[in-house]
């Protein structure tokens, strides 16, 4: 409805218009212009945090459990610290004192070496038995996989002090089943042998003990990613004439690719790090001839009081440990450069 006033013509408002005194219609019920967009940027906002601040709490509880000990590690790194200055609460500080003493000490260069070479053979033992049981699980039957995977399991879930008991008493010098074994079966040289005389035979038992205790993991993971791919694809390999390796080297490493980086470098990190075993066995004898870097560090920090050059080791420890695991950070940044 419009009405005329002195020849022009105007427009009644809508419904919901109220009109100001001053005769311009107002909109009492619309909110002005852009508030629609800032609320939809507002929920955007919450929705890009609303992540960060569910991890919130494991970030901050791992910061306190973590974090503090580790700095605090660094600090004392610094310092010549002993049973008579922890008592009195007095600090020495000696700048990079304790890392110089260890950067020349061929002792410390020995125990990396061997630290290194250990982690490797046990990681190589660990990959390619576990994805050879990872494979039998894919083939066996329903009944059998279920055995096997709660053998699997129970060897997985076993602690590692009582693991260790077990491995001490399979191979006793006097009462060993090991040494009973090899007696019974013409082998009569091992009859009474110490296996934790010498240092291939200790670190043979050692890499056992972690083999067996590893083996599960990579095993049932692989399993997982198996059960993920189409069966057509090993069909179709078998039909054009590959071999069982060539299926897995031309179709399955190259589809599970991910997995197996990803699993070796978790058991570099585990194996590298490994302290139980090894010390609990035999306490890195004989003479330190098996102590890998955790156990140096342990004996130099604790066994001798020496917490500063403990702390100075466990740091340079960490840190050749991300050296080894330079290439997988390479790898992950060169896939995030990619997506």
């Amino acid at each position: 409805m419009a009405a005329q006033y002195k020849g022009t013509q105007v427009r009644a408002p809508d419904e919901g218009t109220a009109m100001t005194p001053s005769g311009r219609a107002h909109d009492g019920g619309r909110p002005p212009a852009g508030t629609g967009r800032t609320r939809s940027a507002g929920s955007a906002i919450a929705g890009r945090s609303l992540p960060y601040l569910l991890i919130l709490p494991a970030l901050v509880a791992t910061a306190l459990l973590l974090g503090y000990p580790l700095v605090r590690n660094v600090l004392i790194s610094f310092q010549t610290l002993n049973a008579f200055q922890l008592i009195q609460h007095t600090t020495q500080w000696t700048g990079f004192g304790n890392y110089k003493a260890q950067l020349t000490s061929a002792e410390f260069w020995h125990t990396t070496e061997r630290s290194v070479f250990f982690t490797l053979a046990n990681v190589a033992l660990i990959m390619v038995f576990g994805t050879l049981v990872g494979l039998l699980l894919y083939r066996l039957g329903k009944r059998m996989r279920m055995l096997l995977s709660i053998g699997l399991v129970l060897a997985w879930a076993m602690p590692v002090v009582a693991g260790t008991t077990v491995y001490q008493w399979l191979f006793d010098t006097r009462y060993g089943v090991v040494n009973w074994v090899l007696w019974k079966l013409g082998w009569h040289s091992m009859h009474g042998y110490n296996w934790f005389g010498g240092q291939f035979s200790t670190f043979s038992v050692i890499t056992l003990m972690i083999v067996w205790q590893s083996v599960p993991f990579v095993a049932l993971n692989l399993y997982a990613g198996l059960t993920t791919i189409s069966g057509e694809i090993f069909e179709a390999a078998r039909m054009d004439g590959a071999s069982a390796w060539r299926s897995f080297t031309s179709v399955l490493f190259p589809m599970l690719r991910p997995f197996f980086l990803s699993t070796a470098f978790l058991e570099i990190i585990w194996v590298f790090k490994a302290f139980t075993q090894v010390y609990a066995l035999n306490a890195g004898g004989p003479e330190g001839l098996t102590e890998t870097l955790p156990v140096y560090a342990y004996v130099e920090g604790v066994g001798n009081q020496h917490y500063g050059t403990g702390a100075a080791i466990s740091v340079l420890t960490i840190v050749i440990l991300l050296v080894l695991m330079s290439y997988y950070f390479r790898i992950i940044l060169k896939q995030e450069d990619d997506l």
